[in-house]
Formats: C-alpha cells, structure tokens, sequence
C-alpha cells in the first residue's frame, strides 16, 4: 500500500484514484470511526499520536486541497471542521486536540508529533 505522502502526491498530480477514493469506495479495507453522505473519517494506519484519525470529502468537486478552495467548496469545508468536533467528542478528546489540515507538495509530509503528543484530526 502506498504511503500517506505518495497518495496525497498523485492526489496532487492527477484526477486518477487516490488511496482515498479506494477507502472511500471500500476497495482498500479502513478502520471507519464516521461516515455520512458527505466525509469519512477513519484511523491512520500509520498513527504519529494516540489518536490519529484523517478526515476526508467524499466528493473532490476540484478540492484537492485548500489552495484549490472556491466558494462553492464553503459547504464541505465547513462540514469538515464540524465533523473533526463529532469525532473528537465520539473519540474523547474533551481535553483537547491538534487539527491539521495538508496542502500542496510541500504541506503533504506526515504530521510528526513528539512522544505524549496530543491527539491529532487531520484533514487531508
């Protein structure tokens, strides 16, 4: 399976399938914390915190990251940042939590917390 950094850099380069379109089409099997019609969040295989949960749109509509971002992109963004607070709360993270949202070839390395960290969100 291709690394976190190799997905989001062919997300990057082209409209093919990424390993997110393969999770969210259930071709590539993922431990799912939250669906709805519209994100899936699930666990990072490769966790940098004791929570680590990726949050993803279900449908690009040209989103490929927020540099890409247009008014007609306000609905999912903002349903993206509501669904990283359901997780949190699902997941227990009252005491708080890193959001960390990639973009572009140089935004896209993994997010490296140090031991202890705090749990991380990350939309990518």
């Amino acid at each position: 399976m291709a690394s976190e950094n190799e997905a989001a850099l062919s997300a990057v380069r082209s409209d093919s399938p990424t390993i997110f379109d393969k999770i969210i089409n259930k071709e590539i099997p993922a431990n799912i914390v939250f669906e709805d019609e519209k994100v899936l969040a699930f666990r990072d295989v490769a966790p940098q915190a004791p929570t680590h949960i990726l949050i993803i749109p279900k449908l690009k509509d040209g989103l490929t990251g927020i540099s890409n971002a247009e008014e007609r992109h306000v609905e999912i963004l903002g349903q993206l940042l509501y669904t990283a607070k359901l997780v949190a709360k699902q997941e227990g993270l009252e005491k708080g939590y890193r959001l960390v949202i990639n973009d572009g070839p140089d935004g896209i390395p993994v997010v490296l917390l140090p031991a202890g960290a705090s749990n991380c969100l990350q939309m990518v």
